[in-house]
C-alpha cells in the first residue's frame, strides 16, 4: 500500500488536484512499479498562516509582497 503525501498551500482548484493526482499516479506506476489501485495519494492543503519558512509565515510573505 504505497502512500504519497503532497502538502501545498491551499488555493488549488479541484481540477488542478485531479490533474496532479493523475500525474503522480502515472509516475508511480511507471517508475516505482506500483499498482494504481493500491496507491493512496493524500493532498493536504495547508493554510498560509500555518506554514513558515525562514521564521516567516506564508501569509506574512504574501503581505510583504503585496506591500512592495
Amino acid at each position: 500500500m504505497p502512500v504519497v503525501t503532497v502538502q501545498l498551500w491551499e488555493g488549488r482548484t479541484v481540477e488542478q488536484k485531479r490533474k496532479l493526482v493523475k500525474a503522480i499516479t502515472e509516475a508511480m506506476v511507471e517508475h516505482a512499479d506500483v499498482n494504481p489501485d493500491g496507491l493512496h495519494i493524500i493532498v493536504h492543503d495547508v493554510p498560509k498562516d500555518s506554514w513558515a519558512r525562514g521564521g516567516v509565515l506564508g501569509i506574512d510573505r504574501e503581505e510583504a509582497r503585496d506591500d512592495a
